[in-house]
């Protein structure tokens, strides 16, 4: 007599609860990021709003105010002008290298890798009116006289044309990437029409590249508008404020003043959820930009441009190599006096540098600080990014994820400096004068980075595998740790990589939120450069451009290299 299968009905309430479950840790990661993300920028503006909103009055009614806004604007529309019209130069410039030479591709990319810093502590070294090396240099021409100049680091242009030089590393990803995606085709067919190099670029390479010129331009907007360091560093003297400076010095009066500094802010982060925006609504339909054919993406059919590459040379030039000799030449000076006299070099300053209070706790601080904010933000991208691919299934949950995850790119990080401040001195969590603190922050302003990443990865994987591993009777736990990490190793190592290098020069969230106690790379050198110890600010310089190189290498290794920081 044949058996019947019982009936499961219990079951049932297995599955709901499993659901139920899944949605509630869905639910408690989204509110742990929004913690993390949205929680510093909801403090700031109930700071700046509280007692009938006192601080907007007292912001917008300084002295100056509007000349500091002139200038905000000045740098951020300055300096993007200057980075979209060379950083798409450099992308064409790159792909009309002979093949050859292929390898100077990965120049463009290295002002990312040098900190900030380091580059405009550089410049300061070059073209300081009196004792710049290379203002020494040029008053040796016939048509060149005086005792100061021709140049002043230390003015608005200046402070632009730096900017500038330093965003078109962003453009020039951006659109290399762009580049990817147009069809070789139309490029020969211009070719064979009897387009001139310049008429295939302007006519059709261009209007091709418009997605990744907005959302590009979108990015270098808001990190002019947002830039701290070169204004910090060169327009102090000279009294050359923007938001971001006022609002730091807002913090460092006494007593401090958060709330003024919350409403000196507000401006950047409106306009960076304003550009999150528009971005989508700009770029519209995608599927126009769309060329991929016959062919692949765009390939250098001709022999090539030598003057091509001689653009990017004179740019590694500009952007690289002369910052990083000045600092050398500083470093080996016993005083800063602008004269190169090799027979006056000396490494006293580099033997002295381990005794010099605090450096080396600073340098051991960002490295370990650093690597346990990777080893945290590394799995939460990853959980990120894995709901993020799943929006069909999460179609409220995925987009309220993807704009919290994507706020730290787009406000500035010395307003999230503030932010963490208010947060982390106030309950439930009071971490100020901890490491907690700055690793918090690190994890904070790493997220994006970690997911886009990895997003990335995912995407390129495809479902193939996955479903393989489901339809053989593998939980979703098994085919992540057994199937979808194995196959991500790449890109976790290139994730990582490219994160302890942003995070190793981290410089204006760090200057706000650590202890006097606590110092990092980036605050130790601030406070030598305040106290005007120049050789031994070059040496830390240095030092920072040494572990970001390290963390370069690092990436190339284990997977990474230049298209780690494509893959953003």
């Amino acid at each position: 007599m044949a058996t019947q299968a019982a009936p499961r009905p219990a079951a049932l309430p297995w599955l709901r609860l499993d659901r139920l479950l899944t949605r509630l840790g869905l639910i408690a990661f989204i509110c742990a990021i929004g913690y993390l993300t949205i929680v510093p920028l909801i403090r700031l503006q109930y700071l700046a709003l509280k007692n009938g909103a006192h601080s907007y009055s007292d912001a917008y009614t300084r002295t100056g105010w509007w000349q500091t806004v002139r200038w905000t604007v000045e740098l951020g529309l300055g300096s993007l002008a200057i980075a979209l019209v060379v950083g798409t130069g450099l992308a064409w410039a790159a792909h009309s290298l002979p093949p050859r030479l292929s390898l100077l591709r990965v120049i463009p990319i290295l002002p990312i890798v040098i900190p900030a810093v380091s580059s405009v502590l550089g410049w300061a070294f070059l073209l300081s009116p009196h004792p710049g090396y290379l203002n020494q240099l040029l008053r040796l021409l016939p048509w060149w006289h005086g005792f100061d100049g021709p140049f002043d680091i230390y003015t608005v242009p200046w402070i632009i044309i730096i900017t500038g030089l330093a965003l078109a590393s962003f453009i020039y990803l951006f659109v290399s990437s762009g580049f990817e995606n147009i069809n070789g085709e139309l490029i020969e067919a211009a070719q064979v029409g009897g387009s001139s190099r310049a008429g295939v670029f302007f006519r059709v390479v261009l209007p091709l590249l418009r997605p990744s010129l907005v959302y590009g331009a979108g990015v270098a907007l808001l990190l002019g508008l947002g830039q701290f360091t070169a204004p910090l560093l060169l327009g102090r003297s000279r009294i050359i404020s923007v938001l971001t400076t006022d609002m730091f010095f807002a913090t460092q009066q006494i007593p401090p003043d958060y709330g003024l500094a919350a409403a000196i802010g507000s401006p950047l982060l409106v306009f960076g959820i304003f550009i999150l925006f528009m971005n989508r609504v700009l770029l519209g339909d995608n599927t126009r930009f769309i060329t991929h054919g016959g062919k692949g993406g765009f390939r250098q059919s001709a022999p090539g441009s030598k003057s091509a590459a001689a653009v990017i040379v004179l740019y590694g030039l500009l952007s690289t190599v002369l910052p990083i000799l000045a600092l050398v030449f500083v470093s080996l000076s016993r005083f800063w006096t602008g004269d190169v006299h090799f027979n006056r070099l000396t490494l006293g300053t580099w033997r002295t540098v381990t005794t010099q209070s605090g450096v080396m706790p600073a340098i051991w601080n960002s490295v370990w600080l650093s690597l346990a904010a990777v080893a945290i933000t590394l799995p939460v991208g990853f959980i990120a990014a894995t709901l993020l691919r799943k929006r069909r299934e999460h179609r409220i949950a995925a987009p309220v994820l993807d704009f919290i995850v994507a706020m730290p790119l787009s406000i500035p990080a010395v307003i999230f400096g503030v932010g963490f401040l208010m947060t982390y001195t106030a309950r439930p969590l009071v971490l100020y004068g901890t490491r907690w603190v700055l690793i918090l922050v690190y994890v904070t302003l790493m997220i994006p980075f970690s997911t886009r990443m990895q997003l990335g990865a995912m995407a390129a994987l495809g479902d193939a595998y996955t479903e393989a591993s489901r339809a053989s009777g593998a939980g979703p736990l098994r085919t992540n740790f057994q199937i979808v990490m194995p196959l991500l190793r790449p890109a976790f190592g290139g994730a990582a990589a490219l994160m302890f290098v942003l995070l190793t020069h981290e410089f204006a969230a760090s200057l706000l939120v650590r202890a006097p106690t606590i110092n990092v790379m980036g605050t130790i050198l601030y406070d030598y450069y305040e106290n005007g110890i120049y050789p031994l600010v070059a040496c830390i310089s240095l030092i920072m451009v040494g572990v970001t190189t390290a963390g370069v290498v690092a990436a190339m290794v284990l997977g990474g290299g230049s298209d780690a920081f494509k893959r953003l």
